[in-house]
């Protein structure tokens, strides 16, 4: 295993950005970089299935697709931007106007943030990339402590640990937003990968993707991915159950919160032999097809388009603020939020 630190770009201020890179013996490589605790690539048998950008300015003028940040305060969206919490009402910003919501942390979440770093070369390497969110930040109470930590094992797993405490009660649902395509990121869009998921409903949402609160069975649905299928199949046939003109749905692995590592889901790609299998804590996955990637700059000056890469977002569901029977999102002061997914890449024979 070897770890190394490079200068990856400054931002315009002058702040260095670093990229750490993780490698393990059979050559498989991780890299992120510190700005937005970005995970950059994902290296496998030569193939790099991550997208990505060459410079800092992609991350910081992408056209809102977030590509490989680590999302918080809170993954995905809050309606209204507002919630109850201990009967007070906190606002949040609504940096979704669209929508009237509040979206991935808001204007400057976790995802804008330039993150301090450590380093731990033992077995498995990792970097640990680690935050202060002060009260009020994007005003959320409590001033929060932020770890996230990337692994890279032996095993070519790719493991993400997630760890924060606050001094206020306040809320939060992290997650990360690499957008996987098994073919490569120089590769064919990933209508061709074959994904399985085994979750038999989702969280129904409104035409605004707000969770109406209510479970959607997914038996004869184009979302049952109970048996693996082309992802292109259901783009074709969503029909009603597009959401926002595409996939970008929740997933219910479980309605209830165990802690437990279960099995959330499978892609492969026919063209490479690469099967991406994603496993976490969390009850919930959001899938996001990537039909709205519109990116000029990506790595090797590629333009992607729709459906190069798509996204496995592990987490609590979506405005899980504002449905008390949701798993709770709640951080009570002191208490220690801890959640991990994985990433294990291998071949099919």
């Amino acid at each position: 295993m070897s770890i190394k630190v490079d200068l990856f770009d400054k931002m315009t201020d002058g702040r260095e950005v670093h990229k750490i890179t993780l490698e393990n013996a059979s050559g498989t490589v991780v890299t992120a970089i510190t700005y937005g605790a970005v995970l950059h690539s994902f290296v496998f048998n030569g193939t790099d299935i991550l997208l990505g950008y060459d410079s800092v300015s992609g991350y910081v003028n992408g056209n809102g697709s977030f590509i490989g940040a680590a999302i918080g305060r809170f993954g995905n969206r809050i309606a209204g931007g507002r919630f109850e919490l201990n009967g007070e009402v906190i606002r949040l910003n609504c940096n979704e106007s669209a929508r009237g919501c509040h979206l991935h942390g808001g204007n400057v979440g976790f995802d804008k943030k330039l993150w301090d770093f450590s380093l731990n070369d033992a077995a498995d390497s990792s970097v640990t990339f680690t935050l202060v969110s002060p009260d009020g930040e994007e005003n959320y109470p409590g001033t929060m402590q932020i770890k996230v930590t990337y692994t890279l094992t032996q095993d070519d797993t790719l493991r993400i640990d997630y760890y924060a405490v606050s001094d206020k009660d306040t809320v939060i649902n992290m997650t990360n937003h690499a957008y996987f395509n098994p073919n490569g990121y120089n590769g064919a869009p990933i209508q061709n990968n074959l994904l399985m998921i085994p979750a038999d409903e989702i969280t129904e949402v409104d035409d605004c993707l707000i969770p109406t609160g209510e479970f959607l069975s997914l038996d004869g649905s184009p979302l049952d991915f109970r048996k693996a299928k082309p992802i292109g199949e259901a783009f074709d046939a969503l029909g009603d159950w597009a959401a926002g003109g595409g996939i970008d749905h929740n997933f219910v692995l479980s309605r209830e919160h165990t802690g437990n590592m279960v099995v959330a889901a499978q892609v492969v790609s026919p063209d490479t032999g690469i099967c991406v299998e994603c496993r976490t804590t969390e009850p919930g996955l959001q899938i996001y097809g990537g039909h709205a990637l519109c990116e000029n700059d990506g790595k090797a000056g590629l333009k992607w388009g729709h459906f190069q890469g798509f996204c496995m977002e592990t987490q609590h569901f979506p405005d899980s603020v504002n449905h008390p029977h949701f798993p709770t999102t709640v951080l009570r002061a002191g208490e220690e939020y801890i959640s991990t997914t994985e990433y294990h890449v291998d071949t099919v024979k």
